[in-house]
């Protein structure tokens, strides 16, 4: 089988190359994929030479109107297409065209998710070169909706589904994928969606949309991405009754059946792809979450984006912001409405960044950082009844009941919303945050925008033009008393692609929480002075493959320094090669 798939270069197959000689992070370019083998003639392989009707159907190689003349003869093209050829320039600008005519985001989703199921490459053309346009329909906002509505939208699979009918045979089930060389896996239970709640195996959205960042974003290849949602049930009375639902109509299995089906998709994982896939745990609920970090962290290749992810960014804005705000991180103190996996992922990558920093020991940093759940502040005298990953944030305090309590209380510089929970950061809060401050640092991170803690616009208009203001959703600059302010947007999305891009091209086989500082400094340090001046604490996405680069390189770098990377001998400049092994959308030319 595999000699039937060399493919002939220069007397030589390419699958014979040694590794060293190729790049794409350990995994051999056989597709021709990567920035640096752009200009390299590659011949559309499926199971024997893509050619015809089949080539396409197939997204991998189909270029619509863009296959040339000589490309027609040679794959049986003629008279399955017009007689015109256009260039991928002009089918990408026809697209765009058609995609702003629709008025309704999930219109525009569905239009995409098509184009992605019929042509690969121009798909993440279009989403690499019009980043700031459709980053908020492939993912949040967008894609909260789109999980709501899966079962009534859903075409075509695009990832596993392992469900509790599959126990004793994921193994099985992941060889039924298509794809060996497989770099990254985002993985789901669908419990905690967003700020949307349990919507079972319809959050397949999520791990679909990510992936899709990490190509468009982080350079990773289509080829070696999976989505996977696992299905043990929901809780959500409203899909178990909805005809159209297309998961399993149960409870959701909790307890030991529960982490018996994970603990075999995590072996089946390490045993059909190997020790270096990175597998991204995605929208876990909180008790869940940080069990299953806790446990695979020593034995896999493992990353929770919703408590590593999030942190590494949040970090980096709060890095940044010191240019404006003033002062070092260790002056600062710090109050947080919620306490779930984001709000304590965030405090213990600050306490830990502080305590780098000042070399001050990890239990007293901690004690700068506040933090504010559904019972108000937590303090000592609830330490008994709290849930673990929240004791460590239990300070001496009398207790308080509400946020607008603790932040008169604690007078905080900076607040950070993570609670899921919308409008919480009222105008009472936001002027006693600022009474206290000449310039607070607000950041509302709740998605999708109707749980945002507050808007860009009430930030500034309550702060009276004061705060520094990052939200979690996009939101439109705002103008105040004459001067315009660009809200920053604190979205993962600017680390999880340049991490996952580190993690690959190093080989790394553990995640370190060094290399989530690493990531965090590398972006805090692509913000110009430019972006400053607008009020921002983080740089335009229009540069985030620059950016994703950059991450990847600084992760890389501390993951050989940690002894943790597999991918010998060292690259001398790792942006370069960082750069040289990313995905490219451009069409090929085929044999």
């Amino acid at each position: 089988m595999e000699s039937t798939r060399k493919e002939k270069r220069d007397g030589a197959s390419v699958l014979d190359l040694d590794p060293k000689s190729t790049v794409g992070g350990g995994v051999e370019d056989v597709y021709g994929e990567d920035r640096a083998t752009e200009q390299q003639l590659v011949t559309p392989w499926t199971y024997s030479v893509a050619s015809g009707y089949s080539m396409l159907r197939d997204p991998k190689y189909n270029k619509g109107l863009a296959f040339t003349e000589k490309e027609r003869d040679a794959h049986y093209l003629r008279g399955l297409l017009p007689p015109a050829v256009s260039t991928q320039q002009l089918q990408e600008k026809k697209l765009m065209n058609t995609i702003r005519q629709y008025q309704v985001p999930l219109q525009k989703y569905m239009a995409l998710t098509e184009l992605q199921e019929r042509n690969r490459k121009l798909f993440y053309k279009l989403l690499i070169d019009n980043v700031e346009e459709l980053l908020p329909i492939v993912y949040t906002p967008t894609v909260g909706e789109a999980c709501q509505k899966f079962g009534s939208i859903f075409r075509r699979p695009q990832g596993l589904y392992i469900s509790l009918k599959e126990k004793g045979k994921i193994l099985e089930v992941l060889k039924n994928w298509p794809e060996r060389s497989i770099q990254v896996i985002v993985v789901t239970d669908g419990e905690r969606i967003l700020g949307l709640g349990d919507l079972g195996c319809q959050g397949m959205g999520i791990p679909v949309g990510k992936l899709a960042l990490y190509t468009a974003l982080g350079g990773i290849r289509p080829s070696a991405c999976l989505p996977i949602t696992i299905d043990v049930g929901t809780n959500n009375e409203q899909l178990l009754n909805d005809e159209f639902y297309i998961g399993l109509r149960q409870r959701r299995a909790t307890g030991k059946e529960y982490y018996d089906l994970v603990h075999e998709f995590m072996t089946a994982v390490k045993q059909n792809y190997g020790e270096n896939v990175l597998v991204q745990f995605e929208d876990f609920a909180n008790h869940n979450a940080f069990e299953l970090l806790a446990k695979y962290r020593t034995t896999h290749l493992v990353f929770n984006d919703d408590i590593q992810g999030t942190a590494s960014v949040v970090l980096a804005g709060v890095v940044a912001a010191l240019k404006l705000i003033g002062g070092n991180l260790a002056d600062h103190s710090f109050l947080f409405l919620g306490a779930g996996e984001a709000g304590t992922g965030i405090a213990e990558l600050i306490a830990l960044e502080i305590s780098k920093q000042t070399k001050t020991p990890l239990e007293e940093t901690r004690k700068k950082i506040w933090l504010v759940d559904s019972k108000g502040l937590i303090v000592s005298s609830r330490k008994e009844s709290l849930q673990h990953f929240k004791k460590p944030w239990a300070h001496e305090h009398e207790p308080v009941k509400d946020l607008l309590g603790a932040v008169k209380a604690i007078k905080p510089t900076v607040l950070i919303g993570s609670s899921g929970v919308g409008r919480t950061f009222t105008k009472e809060v936001v002027e006693a945050v600022t009474s206290c401050n000449e310039k607070p640092l607000i950041m509302a991170l709740s998605n999708p925008t109707s749980q945002s803690e507050c808007t860009a616009e009430e930030a500034y208009t309550w702060s009276k033009g004061r705060a520094i203001f990052a939200s979690g959703s996009p939101f439109d600059p705002f103008e105040y008393e004459g001067k315009v302010f660009v809200p920053g947007q604190a979205n993962n999305a600017y680390i999880f692609p340049g991490f996952g891009l580190g993690v690959v091209i190093s080989g790394a086989i553990r995640v370190h929480d060094d290399m989530l500082l690493a990531a965090s400094e590398a972006l805090a340090c692509q913000v110009s002075q430019e972006n400053y001046d607008k009020g921002l604490i983080y740089p335009p996405f229009s540069n985030i493959r620059k950016i994703s680069a950059h991450i990847a390189a600084n992760v890389a770098a501390k993951a050989y320094e940690l002894g943790l990377a597999t991918r010998l001998p060292r690259p001398e400049n790792l942006v370069k090669y960082a750069e040289s092994c990313m995905y490219s959308p451009v069409y090929r030319n085929y044999r």
